[in-house]
């Protein structure tokens, strides 16, 4: 596929430029910020979250990715390698998130509850040769110990120890983490605790999560090297009438502890919107975390596309000029289709997403609202939608060394042709 040439993407770019200038838009401050805001990008696409704790794989229930595409990432090396091509396809300088279950073990048989820094040494010294930060998240799913559907919030005092023990462990690796790449990593907690049918006693399991959090989160740690985050739930496979950690338990905690909330954009009923949440919570919390996925009738974390959800969170964030207090990652797996193509799909309608929202004539907008002048406003909002934001996107590629239009699918099909199609 050809992609614009250098020439015409200048020209074009030129022209975008007086035209949003037009609207109040400086172009050249958007491109600068976009380039400032990295996206942490999801280990589990590359491998359909299967890890490496087992050469057998996962036991204990957990997630489900479907599809059997040819190419899967069978080694952390592997999946390294995959990354750093998805990396070259998506512009701007990006992070890697990676799950406590692609510790590198050297074949010995290390639980949750032991692992260490040290097993995510090789993680951490590609993270420096790249010059990119890692977040991590704790693995509480696919595990003999979460077969009952219950880790932190077990009425088993042993289950709850070794959960416990487990996430101030991965709270270790996180700090050294963050040490070592010199940019601060976040932890994610999200537990899939819950029941499939109605169940008699609701606030005893969350009385014990309330206790296991107040465990791991007794010691802090430096912000500059590791930074706490919970991710709540709405309903899950096997978790559709109550989940432990739902939204309104994690916003209370978080907010009575002072730590970041996780938003995850697949974890809400079907109707509501998360853009709408995002003033509400920038207004009592110093930090934020969105999860980019999509879901199609259900949290099925399908790839991220360039739809109104998307937009819509990306819009609220700018409009409260909040980058400097959000944080974004990328949270989908499909098997069906390649998985560097997935990758480079999501993050890139993602970075779009940012682009349309920082080049939003924000300020005019506003100013015909506080004015009264609603006709205006809604006019405005839809004349804005046909400005040329395609020239503007072109030009970032372009500066950010990556390819402008679908040609980047062109190199993953060569990818795939010369190194993934060599995996069985």
């Amino acid at each position: 596929m050809q992609d614009p040439d250098k020439d015409s993407i200048a020209r074009s770019f030129d022209d975008a430029k007086t035209t949003y200038s037009a609207w109040g838009v400086d172009v050249e401050r958007a491109l600068s910020t976009l380039a400032t805001i990295p996206l942490s990008l999801h280990c589990w696409q590359g491998d359909d979250v299967g890890g490496f704790e087992s050469p057998a794989g996962l036991t204990g229930g957990g997630i489900q990715a479907t599809g059997n595409y040819p190419g899967k990432a069978r080694t952390a090396d592997e999946l390294r390698s995959d990354y750093e091509k998805a990396f070259s396809l998506i512009p701007g300088k990006h992070r890697a998130n990676i799950h406590a279950i692609y510790a590198e073990t050297g074949g010995r048989k290390i639980d949750r509850d032991a692992l260490s820094p040290e097993h995510f040494s090789a993680w951490m010294s590609w993270a420096k040769k790249l010059g990119i930060g890692l977040d991590f998240n704790e693995t509480y799913f696919s595990h003999p110990k979460a077969e009952s559907g219950f880790t932190l919030s077990s009425r088993d005092r042993k289950v709850r120890d070794f959960w416990v023990n487990h996430s101030l462990r991965c709270r270790e690796i996180g700090e050294e983490m963050g040490k070592e790449t010199g940019r601060p990593c976040i932890v994610n907690l999200w537990i899939q605790d819950g029941c499939k049918d109605q169940p008699a006693d609701r606030l005893t399991p969350r009385r014990h999560l309330a206790e296991s959090l107040d465990r791991i989160f007794e010691k802090r740690v430096d912000p500059r090297y590791m930074k706490d985050a919970l991710e709540g739930k709405l309903f899950g496979i096997g978790s559709e009438s109550y989940v432990v950690g739902s939204h309104e338990f994690y916003l209370a905690y978080a907010l009575s502890h002072d730590m970041m909330l996780t938003l995850d954009m697949g974890h809400f009923h079907p109707t509501e919107s998360v853009a709408d949440k995002i003033s509400s919570i920038l207004l009592f919390f110093r930090e934020l975390l969105l999860h980019v996925s999509r879901g199609v009738r259900w949290d099925s974390d399908h790839v991220v596309i360039l739809n109104d959800e998307v937009k819509a969170v990306a819009t609220e964030v700018t409009r409260a000029g909040a980058w400097d207090k959000v944080h974004v990652a990328t949270d989908y797996f499909d098997a069906s289709i390649n998985r560097v193509a997935a990758w480079v799909i999501g993050a890139r309608a993602t970075m779009k997403a940012i682009l349309l929202a920082l080049l939003e004539p924000a300020d005019m907008l506003k100013k015909e609202e506080s004015s009264g002048n609603l006709t205006a406003r809604l006019a405005l909002m839809e004349e804005a939608r046909d400005l040329p934001f395609t020239a503007v996107w072109n030009r970032f590629c372009q500066l950010q060394g990556v390819p402008a239009g679908a040609s980047w699918l062109d190199k993953v099909t060569e990818y795939e042709q010369s190194v993934l199609s060599r995996r069985r």
